[in-house]
């Protein structure tokens, strides 16, 4: 299958606020007649979501977690975000390839190449065509959580590293990870974000 249409994912530490972005980005490319999907990850389909279930509420190893996330996103890509970017959809993903090299690439200490190596293997090599990430001291984003998960309970410090692979990736992204400061109001925020997609569409025109 050859993608056609566009995607969009968002990135960020615990409580960065991409929940509230993804739904006024979805509810702006609606009522600008854009046909638009969203999913997650982990998650997508109801064998993904199932995974999703055993990996956050169960303890398991780095690298099993890892396996776990990857093979979740195999399923999604294949039966959720591909088929809709074919038929010219706009996608929305709530985390992706970025998140586990953040997490379990630098987090987790299996390493950035392994994790970027195994995550080009689990998507056949798709990537978003923009990602968003949303940037905030993790202090300040674990604070606004009020139930946490396994990854979500993790330490200050694990939180903090995750905060610097993400960091590093935008940094070596060659202009694929947008950067923005999550700690500004909803508002601007969504400005910032419908501004670089209006103009990712006008070019596309």
């Amino acid at each position: 299958m050859v993608a056609t249409g566009l995607f969009i994912t968002f990135e960020g530490v615990e409580g960065s606020g991409k929940t509230t972005q993804i739904e006024m980005l979805r509810k702006w490319l609606l009522a600008a007649g854009h046909s638009v999907l969203v999913t997650r990850e982990p998650g997508g389909d109801p064998a993904a979501e199932a995974i999703r279930n055993i990996v956050l509420e169960n303890d398991v190893a780095p690298r099993t977690e890892l396996l776990l996330f990857l093979a979740s996103r195999a399923q999604n890509v294949e039966t959720v975000i591909l088929p809709a970017l074919t038929a010219g959809k706009i996608v929305i993903c709530d985390r992706f390839i970025d998140s586990s090299v953040a997490y379990q690439g630098f987090a987790r200490g299996i390493g950035r190449d392994t994790v970027a190596a195994l995550n080009e293997f689990a998507t056949g090599a798709l990537y978003p065509d923009i990602t968003f990430l949303l940037d905030i001291d993790p202090a300040i984003g674990l604070a606004r959580q009020a139930d946490r998960n396994r990854m979500e309970a993790e330490s200050l410090t694990f939180h903090q590293t995750v905060r610097k692979g993400f960091l590093t990736e935008a940094e070596n992204s060659s202009g694929r990870i947008c950067v923005l400061n999550a700690s500004g109001s909803f508002a601007d925020i969504h400005f910032s974000i419908a501004n670089r997609v209006l103009k990712i569409l006008e070019s596309r025109v």
